[in-house]
């Protein structure tokens, strides 16, 4: 599948509400949660007031169509680690899933990151979501978890 890489622009900061509420893992048979989920204050601090210092956010085209988006940003969330790493959140369209977009997001995001002087970043993942094996592939330690969710650390 053909598909570039970018930066996100300004006029679509609302398609992170597609994106935030795509990351939500549900396993297998279960119901997907109604969209208004992505309101609760545990969820929106993804994507609220984004476009703020330490905002960074790559996109994910096909044939001008946004179809994924990975994202990151100082703030108090899942994988929060401290005040100097960003946590990260990626997600694509299921359609669009399973061609290494993701994956081509992610290592963009992580060259992005590095790039602009972070020293790591975070993120938090469920065990049972299969994303975890790309994201130990690509370099991310657990360094925490409970009894649902990893908190994976990347270092640059």
């Amino acid at each position: 599948m053909d598909f570039k890489i970018r930066e996100i622009r300004k006029s679509e900061y609302p398609v992170l509400s597609d994106f935030l509420y795509e990351a939500i893992f549900v396993p297998e048979g279960m119901d997907k949660p109604p969209k208004s989920i992505i309101k609760q204050p545990e969820l929106h601090v993804y994507i609220a007031g984004f476009g703020k210092a330490d905002d960074w956010c790559l996109v994910a085209e096909v044939k001008e169509k946004v179809v994924g988006a990975v994202w990151g940003r100082i703030m108090n969330d899942y994988g929060h680690i401290d005040d100097k790493t960003p946590s990260l959140a990626i997600s694509l369209y299921e359609e669009y899933r399973h061609f290494g977009i993701g994956t081509s997001l992610m290592r963009a995001m992580l060259q992005l990151l590095k790039d602009k002087g972070y020293k790591q970043t975070s993120l938090s993942v469920q065990k049972a979501n299969y994303a975890v094996n790309m994201y130990k592939k690509e370099g991310f330690q657990v360094v925490d978890e409970n009894e649902e969710e990893y908190i994976m650390v990347y270092q640059f």
